[in-house]
């Protein structure tokens, strides 16, 4: 590694330390880096441009938040919701039950946790505590960790990003992002039911069973667009970043004109909130691969694999390496930046060790998810908290049983691939 790199490195850290947009700090760190190297400093610009432009697959990312911003507009948040406390809300710790399963629900059309977070998320943290069962800290706790599911069940922001750097079928980390949300829902439901009934939690009245088909009518066009969106990628019929332009057209659609919730102005809001959120995505995009170009030159990847390689490391013990390294870092640090940065340097590794790229790709963004809600910066604790008035301090006590069990389910995952791969073999990937 170079005198130059070291020292563009220690730039990129330092000014993120001190709360710089880690966008800037990346790009700050480069263009020391290419002044140091007695290189074009115009290099960074056109690199970011082009790698943009040459993306297309990154256009489903502005797409998807689109979708979810005018999902989050409409009314469709607050029908699968009533749909949600008819399913499982007559339950003890009934709706917590409703949080993971609204979650899961919501996570099929939103590919993006803090959607999640910031749109169903304050309803049922609203809900939960007016109820007089839960204490504020559960229900945001709760809430935070089941908006970790909505990346990992299909359509997925950070997995588009991965497809992105890895070179890998979109549609087949899609399908192996199913069957570890529905694990990380079940254990999620699992400690809540444990909670409910080791702290008495009343439950929920239930919803007359004559009522359920109605509800369920109201909810069907909601509930369609994740079946729309994921038939219309694995027939082949359109691309993935079409498909989530005729999500984002869909939930439109359902808003304006079936459901009447969606007024002009609130429309306008919602493109304005959109282009800003895709803008700040784009721009840690962009620096990335600014940084991506300067890596690569330095032969970083190609090191790191054959330094692994030399070591006779085991598949295993590199995947739990990576991990805990991923764990630790998503502490501190973003999921994209974690997707974009840091997950190339391992991708050689993993084709000379001979480990499936769709299944490392769907672990690190699971385990990039766990970060999300890890204390103390959990990215996610801080949306829960700002959207809801509840203290941090607050949530964080009652965060750490949810927290262990995802945990406990990465390790799972880890140790068996079939449960992320047998979904993309089914079909053929």
């Amino acid at each position: 590694m170079s005198f130059e790199l070291v020292f563009g490195l220690l730039t990129l850290f330092g000014t993120a330390a001190i709360g710089m947009p880690v966008a800037y700090a990346i790009i700050i760190g480069v263009l020391v880096y290419l002044g140091l190297a007695g290189q074009d400093l115009a290099i960074a610009g056109e690199t970011m441009v082009q790698r943009l432009f040459d993306g297309f697959l990154l256009l489903a990312v502005p797409l998807f938040i689109v979708s979810a911003n005018i999902m989050n507009a409409g009314s469709i948040s607050d029908r699968l919701l009533r749909f949600c406390i008819a399913l499982v809300g007559r339950f003890r710790g009934g709706l917590g039950h409703v949080n993971v399963v609204a979650s899961l629900i919501f996570s099929g059309m939103s590919g993006s946790a803090v959607a999640d977070a910031a749109g169903i998320g304050k309803l049922i943290i609203d809900m939960m505590v007016k109820s007089g069962k839960y204490s504020r800290g559960y229900a945001a706790a709760i809430t935070a960790a089941t908006a970790t599911i909505g990346p990992i069940i299909p359509p997925s922001i950070p997995l588009v990003l991965y497809a992105l750097v890895s070179d890998t079928s979109i549609a087949s980390l899609f399908l192996g992002g199913i069957v570890p949300g529905l694990i990380m829902a079940g254990v999620l439901m699992g400690m809540n039911a444990w909670i409910a009934h080791k702290r008495d939690f009343g439950k929920e009245e239930a919803v007359p069973i004559i009522q359920l088909p109605q509800i369920t009518l109201n909810a069907a066009p909601a509930l369609l667009m994740p079946v729309i969106l994921l038939t219309c990628i694995y027939t082949g019929v359109t691309t993935p970043t079409e498909a989530a332009a005729i999500a984002a057209f869909y939930a439109l659609l359902v808003s304006a004109f079936l459901y009447r919730t969606l007024k002009f102005m609130t429309l306008y809001e919602v493109f304005i909130e959109s282009a800003k959120s895709a803008a700040a995505v784009g721009l840690v995009i962009g620096a990335s691969m600014i940084l991506m170009y300067v890596v690569i030159q330095e032969n970083v990847p190609m090191m790191i694999s054959e330094i692994m390689s030399g070591s006779d490391i085991s598949p295993l013990t590199f995947l739990l390496f990576v991990n805990l390294l991923v764990l630790l870092l998503g502490c501190i640090l973003d999921a994209t930046v974690i997707i974009l940065v840091i997950v190339p340097l391992f991708i050689p590794t993993c084709n000379a060790l001979g480990i499936d790229l769709i299944h490392f790709g769907v672990l690190i963004v699971v385990n990039s998810m766990i970060g999300l809600i890890t204390p103390p910066y959990g990215i996610l604790l801080f949306v829960i908290s700002a959207v809801s008035q509840i203290p941090l301090k607050e949530m964080i006590r009652e965060i750490w049983p949810f927290l262990g069990v995802l945990v406990a389910a990465l390790v799972i995952m880890i140790v068996f691939p079939d449960i992320v791969l047998w979904a993309p073999r089914s079909l053929g990937y």
